[in-house]
């Protein structure tokens, strides 16, 4: 049974930083990509950045120059580094890996909060 577990939010002023992480358990094939989604109150889910299996990295326009996705394999885990945060970053974090093929398969986590403060 594939797990998700984020952990690594929490209250920060503007301008600082946080990282997040993504625990991965179990047996996941044909990975497509690893990605952060956030969603604030009110608002549809959007993704913050992505990496293919491959390594290649895109980033929400909002987010570029200040967040970070990298992984480590060794520990199966996904992460966000966060830097000069705003108040608009303030939202719920989903990890998510999907499956490349006809059938994709999204796996999320339960999210984890990040509120900035002004």
């Amino acid at each position: 049974q594939v797990q998700l577990v984020e952990s690594g939010g929490g209250l920060v002023q503007a301008g600082g930083s946080l990282r997040l992480s993504c625990a991965a358990s179990g047996s996941i094939f044909n990975i497509n990509a690893l990605a952060w989604y956030r969603q604030a109150p009110g608002k549809q889910r959007e993704l913050v950045a992505a990496m293919t299996s491959g390594g290649s990295t895109n980033y929400a326009d909002f987010v570029k120059g200040r967040f970070t996705i990298s992984r480590d394999n060794a520990k199966n885990t996904v992460y966000l580094q966060m830097t000069s945060l705003k108040p608009e970053d303030s939202a719920v974090y989903y990890c998510n890996i999907n499956t490349r093929g006809v059938f994709r398969i999204d796996y999320w986590g339960q999210g984890t909060q990040v509120a900035v403060s002004a």
